[in-house]
């Protein structure tokens, strides 16, 4: 299956942290001890891992979602053990296999560098277990290019979605999906950001989802999201020809060869 893009190309001192600390530790302790981690009542959410995603995807999300009363985040994967980013020069360590799980309330897909979409894509033991837990999900979201597997998994027939911008004529193209070009977009029971991350903003409006809006708004200042980027260079829509080209070329330059 040929890729979205052209193949390569078109894809605080010491003392004062340490009070910092003390005063958080002293501030959670009382809802830790009223909300266990683990609780049986809390969403259960699935990051599905597979060779060369981006590490982004998956730990933006995984930062906020983890925050919320209750829930619990798996990572999982084929098998056990460490899995590659599209770098190469990184890991995630699955905890589950894709045999030990048959339900979840949430499951979020990644994207991936050209290798490691293209690989999701035709992966049809990958494509079948997502399918299966689509059945029972509550949601189903993906980042970046994790909608092109979807998309191939036949799960996003006649919705609205979002993807990479480099990855936004493929999707179109080749499966019966709307592109939006909006930072998370959300059709019926799935919700698809854009490229890496996208997936924070996603996961915070998932997070209002799943429990209520305050609740989002505390997780994002909890973790400080409040981007105010040095460039103003992030949105596709207003970047120059050159500017897509150098960072595609940057992108496909840094994938490992597998």
């Amino acid at each position: 299956m040929r890729h979205p893009t052209t193949r390569r190309n078109v894809l605080l001192g010491t003392a004062a942290g340490a009070a910092l600390a003390a005063t958080a530790m002293t501030a959670m302790a009382p809802s830790a001890a009223a909300a266990p981690r683990g609780g049986a009542k809390g969403p259960r959410i699935g990051i599905l891992l597979y060779d060369g995603f981006s590490m982004l995807d998956p730990t933006g999300p995984t930062e906020v979602l983890s925050r919320l009363p209750d829930a619990t985040v798996t990572m999982i994967a084929e098998r056990r053990g460490p899995v590659r980013t599209d770098t190469g020069d990184a890991a995630l360590l699955a905890d589950r296999s894709l045999k030990e799980v048959d339900r979840l309330d949430v499951l979020l897909v990644p994207g991936a560098g050209p290798r490691g979409t293209e690989g999701a894509m035709g992966n049809e033991r990958l494509l079948d277990w997502i399918r299966a837990i689509d059945r029972h999900s509550n949601w189903t979201t993906s980042v970046c290019t994790g909608a092109l597997v979807l998309a191939a998994a036949g799960l996003l027939d006649g919705h609205e979605a979002t993807t990479h911008w480099a990855s936004a004529s493929y999707l179109q193209d080749h499966f019966d999906v709307t592109y939006v070009p909006e930072r998370y977009v959300r059709s019926g029971k799935f919700v698809t950001s854009a490229g890496v991350s996208a997936g924070v903003d996603m996961s915070l409006y998932l997070a209002s989802l799943l429990t209520d809006e305050d609740t989002a708004r505390a997780i994002q200042l909890g973790v400080e999201y409040d981007p105010h980027p040095p460039f103003d260079s992030g949105n596709a829509a207003e970047a120059s020809d050159e500017l897509k080209r150098r960072a595609l070329e940057l992108l496909a330059d840094s994938e490992a060869s597998g």
